[in-house]
């Protein structure tokens, strides 16, 4: 569910500061899939931003869009 006041451009700031840090990402690959790993955002772009996974067999896409976050297809939380 999309929360009323969540934007694209709050978004952008989030990840903004989350830029250079350890993360955990999760993602919904439909049908009650789910991936989590946990990975460093190492590009932050107008339109999207990339992720570098911790493990090199990773065969996952790594770059994602503001929106599959507001969609909630993407789940960025800081490292613990």
């Amino acid at each position: 569910m999309i929360k009323v006041n969540t934007t694209i451009n709050s978004i952008k700031d989030a990840v903004k500061v989350l830029n250079g840090k350890d993360v955990t990402v999760k993602l919904n690959l439909g049908r009650n899939k789910f991936v989590t790993f946990p990975a460093i955002i190492n590009g932050v772009y107008p339109s999207l931003f990339t992720v570098s996974p911790f493990d090199k067999n990773f065969l996952g896409k790594t770059a994602y869009s503001y929106s599959e976050i507001l969609c909630g297809r993407v789940k960025i939380a800081p490292a613990k």
